[in-house]
């Protein structure tokens, strides 16, 4: 998996500490209403396009910087669907991270899903009825993203780590 120069340099300073990042979930619907997924290549599970901001960059910048390098699928960020504090990872190098997560619904304008770069195994547009085996949380993020009128989900205790 490719680290951001900044990471890398927070890396070499801190070890394998617990850093605490910003980052961003994107639901990508397509015209025919289908959601664009990602087979990570960490653990080979599917998940919602996701990756971590750079320093100076917007979240919803992020979010569409993000979709294109893992996918190669250009979006337009459309709303805030969720704010979550997710609990602390450890990744297998022993790096330590816990991620606070805004998830955006974005619309593709353009591109054509393929893997675009190291951190996924495969891409795909999934219709929601036939949608691979996802994380409960991943599976509320697209209900959300579904429902216009939903306001943006945030928790103030344990129930967003469920």
């Amino acid at each position: 998996m490719p680290i951001s120069p900044y990471l890398k340099s927070l890396r070499d300073d801190l070890g394998t500490r617990l850093l605490l990042l910003p980052g961003v979930t994107a639901v990508v619907f397509d015209d025919a209403g289908r959601v664009l997924l990602a087979e990570r290549a960490d653990n080979g599970h599917w998940a919602l396009i996701a990756g971590v901001m750079d320093p100076g960059e917007q979240p919803a910048e992020t979010a569409v910087r993000e979709c294109y390098e893992e996918t190669a699928v250009h979006v337009v960020a459309e709303r805030v669907i969720s704010v979550i504090s997710q609990p602390p990872n450890t990744y297998p190098n022993g790096d330590e991270c816990a991620y606070v997560d805004i998830a955006f619904r974005c619309r593709a304008v353009g591109g054509e899903a393929r893997v675009n770069d190291d951190e996924s195994l495969a891409v795909g547009w999934f219709a929601l009825d036939d949608l691979p085996p996802l994380s409960d949380l991943a599976r509320r993020r697209i209900g959300w993203a579904l429902d216009p009128a939903a306001p943006t989900w945030f928790s103030t205790g344990a129930a967003a780590r469920d």
